[in-house]
């Protein structure tokens, strides 16, 4: 049972929804902490290929609960980071961030260090920490700068303004904008296009991408070992794959 998030299983598909409507769904250090439990168990759990992370009322996330900090609530470090993902870097399984509101700040970040964001119409995007003596040290100064370029990141960290959904798709961190009412659906979709591919090949693709951006030499990025990619050509997928080609029919992956 969790406390601050909501999290569904099903058809190798886990979905989690921030669950502090109150607080615009901020995170707090228990919160923090939680989510990162969902995330190891999604991250050894064989049956769940696919994550999706969401907010439940009409923010996705507003970032730190200052308010719970001004009341004097504990501060723990959360050794994976905001949300349970902006610290994590050993994740191979793809999770989309559904943007249905508010993502500021840590809200803001935990969507960065999701693979895709689909965001709602409604989608404000932001990292604000400069307005009030912060800075964004939970990965947004690191990875729009990579998502996006410096100059274009730099226009939304120097100012802390408020960028809407398709300004973001323009910017490069937004895949998809979608009717509100939409997109869960959406994001849905992309995650069941995602789970019809192999799972150990979408692992290796994951790890091959995020590990060679890493690498100053595309040379050295090309020949480098991949565990995730030796696993792939181990498994039983890597035959059942070109078989069903072969047998022109789906593939029955087992991700193994």
């Amino acid at each position: 049972m969790t406390e601050f998030c909501i999290v569904e299983k099903a058809d190798h598909i886990m979905t989690v929804r921030i669950n502090r409507p109150d607080r615009l769904n901020a995170l707090h250090p228990p919160g923090n902490a939680e989510l990162g439990e969902v995330f190891d168990d999604f991250a050894h759990d064989d049956d769940m290929w696919v994550a999706v992370i969401t907010g439940e009322g009409r923010a996705f996330s507003a970032g730190n609960d200052l308010r719970y900090q001004a009341e004097g609530g504990e501060r723990k470090p959360t050794p994976r980071g905001f949300g349970g993902l902006t610290s994590r870097f050993d994740m191979n399984k793809p999770v989309i961030a559904a943007v249905n509101g508010v993502a500021m700040g840590g809200g803001f970040e935990i969507a960065l260090a999701c693979d895709i964001i689909i965001a709602s119409e409604k989608a404000l995007f932001a990292l604000p920490e400069p307005k009030v003596g912060l800075a964004a040290l939970a990965g947004g100064l690191n990875r729009l700068p990579r998502q996006i370029g410096s100059k274009r990141a730099l226009g939304m960290i120097l100012t802390g303004r408020h960028v809407p959904a398709a300004e973001g798709q323009d910017l490069g961190f937004v895949n998809a904008v979608v009717p509100h009412d939409e997109l869960m659906d959406a994001a849905l979709n992309w995650a069941n296009q995602i789970k019809a591919c192999s799972p150990l090949s979408i692992r290796a693709s994951k790890e091959v991408v995020y590990k060679s951006l890493d690498m100053a030499s595309l040379e050295e990025s090309m020949t480098a070992k991949y565990d995730s990619v030796q696993a792939m050509v181990k498994s039983e997928d890597f035959v059942e794959g070109p078989l069903a080609f072969s047998e022109k029919r789906a593939p029955n992956w087992k991700g193994k």
